[in-house]
């Protein structure tokens, strides 16, 4: 009786919004599914060989790369994001909206700069030769320089989140310790750190999440990794069986660091009483000397992660600019915006109609596992975009089996990329918009539905006004996201297209690394757009708080 009562509750609620959810899940869960069938087909014929020789290699520098830029980016940005939300100090305005800009130099782009710094003719080398210690050389291509540049590129992941959370906290958990006699050293160590962990883990693991995900610079600095395994399977080897092997390793990691950062939140809720919109707005002034040591400590991760790599980019481009400025460049560069654009447009409209029809849809378990579609960006490209690459060959095979088409007109397409890029940063679209409609006054729309209005008519003439912020904030984070992606264009871009990203590794991997400055250079510029606007959002929210 129960069953059957559900049954016609489901049957009752279906509508067709309902429907056309299903579709859009339907369709964002098709890679992942892919992977997840394509085990069933077995291992190629060098997975025999890779268990017993390369797997240990990818498991360890995968751990050994995740312990290190997880110590180096919570040193970096717990320690950058308490001092600019706590303490007054010189230049802090500047250096707060400062350290997020490493967050507009990919990472692939802040290897080859390093690789630059530290080469034998780079700034390093000038340098120590110029102060009398010729021969002086640290070998920079390695685990450990590949640790660093992975680190210093996205430890503001940790201080955005850090930063949040500092904001938002009171300040009479601070003083009542202060009046007990306990210094503001041991105050941060013994109550704040402790209720900030599960905002800093959150942050840690978006970081752990981009360094599985990396593939150009660990391919350009020589360290074997799971994205690099998965490269080697598919082209060199020809298996993308096993291929689909490695990439279901790392889609278990990764959920595994999902699960991890629910479990810190469900476990570790803290919240902070707030007494009279009492916060950090209140900041102290420590003695002069503290003053300039915060500043300092401040901007050296600045330094490291875009002053220095930028002036190394800035050489290479003076250097290279009349080789590389040509008619081509002109072209990739008009292609790579282009395609930016065109799916930023199409991302956004997927998580718009994503949003409403979640809204629309009056069956509880669409409503929840609506969810389930902005897991994108949580995936690493290279597994989106073999799941993607799978079936559009089998579908393009079937077409020409049945005589509908002489050639491929999915795989190795635009179509099929652009559908991996929306699969991919849905997600980022999605936040912005929901951010935004969870502001709306429900009250506005039930009040246009009770005259008589549909849920089009209430959508365009009361809600889209409401949300155009959130829109326009959702296509800028997408269209940056997608001009800086490297292993999804590698695998997915048609051969006749090529993108700025795919051009400075081209370049890179040619040995022609210093050619490799203008492209980097040009999307870093773009990439500035989101930090900057990053920086206002979270001083609105504080002062909102």
């Amino acid at each position: 009786m129960n069953i059957k009562h559900r049954f016609f509750k489901f049957k009752r609620d279906l509508n067709r919004w309902s429907l056309l959810l299903l579709i859009i899940l339907a369709a964002v869960a098709i890679p992942i599914l892919t992977i997840g069938l394509k085990l069933f087909d077995g291992p190629g014929d060098s997975w025999g060989h890779i268990v017993d020789y390369v797997l240990f290699d990818y498991l360890q520098n995968s751990l050994l790369l995740a312990i290190f830029c997880s110590i180096i980016v919570i040193v970096f940005g717990v320690s950058t994001a308490w001092l600019v939300s706590r303490f007054h100090f010189p230049f802090r305005k500047q250096l707060e909206w400062l350290l997020i800009l490493p967050l507009s130099v990919p990472a692939y782009i802040m290897a080859y700069a390093y690789a630059g710094v530290f080469g034998y003719s780079g700034l390093f080398s000038n340098i120590v030769d110029a102060v009398g210690l010729d021969g002086f050389r640290i070998d920079f291509m390695n685990i450990y320089g590949l640790s660093f540049v992975l680190s210093i590129s996205l430890f503001p992941y940790v201080y955005v989140s850090s930063r949040t959370f500092f904001l938002a906290q009171a300040t009479n958990l601070l003083e009542a310790s202060r009046m007990l006699g306990i210094s503001e050293f041991k105050s941060f160590f013994k109550l704040i750190f402790p209720l900030a962990r599960p905002a800093i883990i959150a942050g840690l693991v978006l970081v752990l999440m981009e360094v599985l995900n990396d593939y150009g610079a660990a391919s350009y600095y020589g360290v074997s990794t799971f994205t690099t395994g998965i490269f080697r399977s598919w082209f060199s080897l020809g298996e993308p069986e096993t291929a689909i092997y490695l990439s279901a390793i790392l889609l278990i990691i990764v959920f595994g660091l999902i699960l991890f950062e629910k479990w810190q939140r469900r476990h570790m809720n803290f919240t902070s009483a707030k007494t009279s919109k009492q916060n950090y707005s209140s900041k102290l002034r420590p003695k002069k000397g503290h003053q300039i040591l915060f500043s300092l400590i401040c901007f050296v991760p600045v330094c490291l992660g875009f002053i220095l790599p930028v002036i190394q980019l800035l050489i290479w481009a003076k250097q290279t600019f009349a080789k590389v400025w040509n008619v081509e460049f002109i072209t990739i560069t008009l292609e790579s915006f282009g395609i930016a654009f065109i799916t930023a447009l199409i991302t956004v409209l997927v998580a718009l109609l994503l949003l409403f029809f979640t809204k629309w849809n009056k069956i509880e378990l669409l409503k929840s596992s609506s969810k389930l579609g902005v897991l994108g960006y949580a995936i690493p490209g290279i597994i989106i975009a073999i799941g993607v690459l799978v079936p559009s060959l089998y579908i393009d095979k079937w077409l020409i089996e049945k005589n509908i088409t002489s050639k491929l007109i999915l795989n190795a397409t635009l179509i099929a990329l652009v559908y991996a890029y929306v699969v991919r940063f849905l997600a980022v679209a999605y936040q912005p918009l929901e951010s935004s409609s969870l502001k709306i006054d429900r009250s506005l729309s039930d009040s246009s539905k009770v005259l008589g209005e549909g849920n089009f008519k209430t959508f365009f003439k009361i809600e889209f006004p409401l949300i155009r912020t959130g829109l326009l904030s959702a296509f800028i984070l997408v269209f940056i996201d997608i001009l800086k992606e490297l292993p999804l264009t590698l695998i997915m871009k048609p051969y006749d297209v090529n993108t700025l990203a795919v051009k400075a590794f081209e370049y890179a991997s040619d040995e022609m690394v210093s050619s490799a400055a203008l492209p980097s250079l040009l999307i870093i510029l773009t990439a500035l757009v989101p930090a900057i606007f990053l920086n206002k959002l979270l001083l609105k929210n504080a002062s909102n708080s």
